[in-house]
């Protein structure tokens, strides 16, 4: 059996009687500045610790949400109408999606750009609207002309007020109006309007009424509104509240429409029944007509990784549009691109935003108006140039992605055309992305690091206040001391000589083109 005589002999930090240790001032002033260093370089070491490096490189794109990016926008129109807001999608690749409706949604909104009312939705598809044979002979007026000056009185008059508004240039108005004229005579014929006086059909050009057709927000020609005695007037803005239709255009569809809106309204008394219905199938080609001239378009699209444009404008199959009278000013309120952030992690994408930039959201709340100072027919075009970042993490010795983001620079301009004028966003898709990797230090690397920083203050802090010590104590004895000093000064010029000695080896070794 060992004895602990021996064990004792194996030791490494042995003790000094305390009767031959004595406490000095020097040293407890050493000793705190001592600490002080220690605990500044700590500081500097943990901060150095836990600040997280970075890497950037930049490498073929590689995306891990396949071939198609999304594109997430909430665009105002203030004076675009709901009633035809339109948003396309086209590429290179020969793509071309019109009017997209599954992930857009529409609302009207004022010049001020404030909701309206709630979502709007679009009637029955344009391209199935049946005009009925095309006739080309004059037939006799039989709806009754309206006029800005007359046309509040006959609204509060009838019951029911349906109006044709049109324009003698536009190829569907003249469509239209042999249909509506014989439309009109026949309802004149069974709904006199001097001995019955429930509904009068009318009609309203709007390049002789321009202001009637402003104040009721048309835009396409024709434009079919339902005018209801005591619902028209809306206490904000004084406004008539009404409905569109988009059912068929020949006359049998236009009169079974009327005789359906009659039906509940009582010929003497003019009230409508208390149970009043109309048919589901009238009921789908009514909607309720836009109160304001604006719309806000928002949603998502999914579009090809390639060269392509986002449009939107005014589009109907059965509507023509004056393209000197449209406006299509717009605010930016959204637009990015790629998939949206995940919640839990806003906490990493402030922490990552230096990395990131701020270019993700590079048109959000831009406003592009034109105040007519540009003249007509002005498209309001955007180029956009889109590149994706990605910030990846190493933890536990493998690599995951954190967050993936697309960033885009953003030049708009405006353009004089001889088309419908529109809002455009041309897309540049880079087929490079950024990879901005973290590369964190590891614990062990920190741990030899304060243990270099602790020994080696404690070391040098001994070592000074020792030779100090013997300089007093050579001092106090009247002992020489010129040895000592020079003894110390000889040691530290020993560990500068050292190190200059060793600097120059190396700096010879790198000429030589040697491995060290």
């Amino acid at each position: 059996m060992i004895s602990p005589t021996k064990i004792k002999s194996v030791d490494f930090y042995r003790k000094i009687p305390r009767d031959l240790s004595e406490a000095s001032l020097s040293g407890a002033g050493l000793s705190i500045v001592a600490a002080l260093i220690m605990m500044l370089l700590f500081g500097m070491e943990l901060s150095s610790y836990l600040e997280v490096t970075t890497t950037t490189a930049v490498v073929v794109d590689n995306s891990s949400d396949g071939d198609f990016l999304r594109i997430d926008f909430n665009i105002s129109f203030p004076a675009l109408s709901c009633e035809f807001a339109s948003l396309d999608v086209n590429d290179v690749l020969g793509t071309n999606r019109l009017n997209i409706t599954k992930t857009v949604r529409k609302f009207p909104i004022d010049p001020h750009l404030k909701a309206t009312g709630g979502e709007f939705h679009s009637g029955i598809a344009s391209h199935h609207i049946n005009h009925g044979e095309e006739i080309k002979q004059e037939f006799p007026d039989g709806a009754t002309p309206l006029t800005n000056g007359g046309f509040d009185l006959l609204s509060q008059h009838f019951p029911l007020l349906i109006v044709n508004f049109n324009a003698p240039w536009c190829y569907w108005s003249n469509r239209l109006k042999p249909s509506w004229e014989k439309a009109g005579t026949i309802i004149k014929q069974r709904y006199d309007p001097d001995t019955d006086g429930r509904v009068l059909l009318g009609s309203v050009d709007c390049t002789e009424e321009p202001a009637l057709c402003r104040r009721n927000h048309i835009q396409g020609y024709p434009s079919i509104r339902i005018f209801r005695k005591g619902s028209d007037l809306k206490e904000d803005h004084g406004h008539h509240e009404h409905e569109s239709y988009y059912g068929d255009r020949d006359t049998d569809s236009i009169v079974k429409m009327v005789d359906e809106l009659v039906a509940p309204i009582h010929p003497e008394t003019h009230k409508l029944a208390l149970d009043w219905s109309i048919s589901n199938d009238t009921a789908k080609r009514l909607e309720k007509a836009p109160v304001t001239g604006g719309c806000r378009v928002e949603g998502y699209v999914l579009v090809n990784k390639v060269r392509g444009n986002l449009v939107i404008s005014a589009h109907s199959g059965a509507h023509s549009f004056d393209s000197s009278q449209m406006n299509m000013s717009h605010v930016v309120n959204h637009l990015s691109f790629g998939r949206l952030i995940d919640p839990t992690l806003m906490t990493d994408v402030k922490r990552l935003m230096p990395y990131l930039g701020y270019s993700h959201e590079k048109l959000d709340e831009k406003s592009f108006i034109n105040h007519h100072e540009f003249g007509a027919n002005v498209t309001i075009e955007h180029y956009l140039q889109i590149v994706k970042t990605e910030v990846i993490t190493r933890r536990y010795g493998q690599e995951h992605s954190l967050i993936e983001e697309y960033e885009y620079t953003a030049h708009s301009s405006i353009a004089q055309t001889y088309y419908l004028p529109v809002a455009k966003f041309h897309l540049e898709l880079s087929p490079m992305q950024i990879v901005i990797t973290e590369n964190p230090k590891s614990f062990s690397h920190f741990i030899t690091n304060l243990c270099a920083i602790i020994g080696g203050v404690f070391t040098v802090s001994i070592y000074i206040l020792s030779q100090i010590l013997l300089l007093l104590y050579s001092y106090e004895h009247s002992m020489v001391v010129s040895d000592s000093v020079c003894g110390f000064i000889f040691q530290v010029a020993g560990i500068i000589d050292s190190v200059l000695h060793n600097t120059i080896r190396l700096i010879k070794k790198v000429e030589l083109g040697k491995n060290f």
